[in-house]
C-alpha cells in the first residue's frame, strides 16, 4: 500500500460531460478533495462545479472557448460521452455514428490536445473515461465498442508521447453504471433503460468517480495506467449475473 497521497487542494481540474452521470460525481468528488473544478457541458445550468461553463466537445469552437475560459489546469478529466442505439449495426445510421464518433472520439482527442497545448501545467494529470466496452465486444453495440476501443488506443498512445514529461495519463473502464448513459441510449425510452440493471447491482457514478479519485492521489512517482471496475454480477462486457 502507498504510504502517502498527493493532496488535491490548491489545484484545478477540467471535467467535461460535467453536467450529469460519471462527469457530475467526479466534479462533486474534486470538489470535495479540495480542488478547484472547472466544469464543462452543453447543460451548463445542471453543473455543480467552482467555474460551469458551456461545453460541446463536437464543436472546435466550442472547445477553444471553454479552455480559454477555464484557464490554467493541473487536472482534465474526460468524461463526455455516451451511446445510441442497441440494435445489429446493419441497422446503424450515419447520424448516431457520427454522434457517438464525434463525441466519444474526436471530442477526447480534441479537449486533450487543447488543453496539454493551452492549460495544462506540469505536474499534471490526464485521465480519461472509457468503457469495458474498450476491452470486450459484445452484440447491438458496435459504434459505441468501437469509439471505447479507439479511447484505449489513444490513452496507450498519449502514454508513449508524453514519457518523460512530468504529466500522468490513466483510463478509466468501467462495466455497468446506472445514470442517464442507458436513457440517453435508447432516446428516452426509460422502460429498456431500467432493464439494463435489472437483477444487478450496478456500479454508481460515485463508484466510478471514486477510482478517478484514487488515482490523481497517489504518490507521484506512480502512474495507474488503467482501471478496470466492474458490478460484482458481471463479468465481462456483456456476460452478468442477472438474480431474481
Amino acid at each position: 500500500m502507498s504510504a502517502a497521497v498527493a493532496p488535491l487542494s490548491g489545484k484545478t481540474a477540467i471535467v467535461t460531460g460535467a453536467s450529469s452521470g460519471i462527469g457530475a460525481a467526479t466534479a462533486r468528488a474534486l470538489r470535495d478533495a479540495g480542488a478547484r473544478v472547472a466544469g464543462g457541458s452543453r447543460r451548463v445550468n445542471e453543473i455543480d462545479a467552482d467555474v460551469a461553463l458551456e461545453l460541446d466537445v463536437t464543436d472546435p469552437a466550442s472547445c477553444e472557448r471553454f479552455v480559454e475560459q477555464a484557464g490554467p489546469a493541473d487536472i482534465l478529466v474526460n468524461a463526455a460521452g455516451l451511446a445510441l442505439g442497441r440494435e445489429p449495426f446493419s441497422e446503424s445510421t450515419e447520424e448516431d455514428e457520427r454522434t457517438v464518433f464525434e463525441t466519444n472520439v474526436n471530442g477526447l482527442v480534441r479537449m486533450t490536445r487543447l488543453v496539454l497545448q493551452r492549460s495544462l501545467r506540469e505536474p499534471g494529470h490526464i485521465v480519461n473515461i472509457g468503457s469495458v466496452a474498450g476491452r470486450w465486444a459484445y452484440p447491438n453495440g458496435a459504434t459505441y465498442v468501437t469509439s471505447k476501443f479507439a479511447v484505449r488506443g489513444f490513452t496507450r498512445a498519449l502514454r508513449e508521447d508524453l514519457l518523460g514529461r512530468d504529466i500522468r495519463v490513466t483510463t478509466v473502464d468501467a462495466g455497468l453504471v446506472e445514470t442517464e448513459f442507458s436513457i440517453v441510449r435508447f432516446k428516452g425510452d426509460t422502460t429498456l433503460a431500467a432493464a439494463v440493471y435489472q437483477g444487478i447491482d450496478p456500479l454508481t457514478a460515485d463508484d466510478v468517480a471514486d477510482c478517478v479519485l484514487w488515482a490523481l492521489t497517489r504518490p507521484w512517482h506512480v502512474n495507474v495506467d488503467e482501471i478496470v471496475v466492474k458490478a460484482r454480477n458481471q463479468a465481462s462486457g456483456a456476460r452478468v449475473h442477472r438474480e431474481p
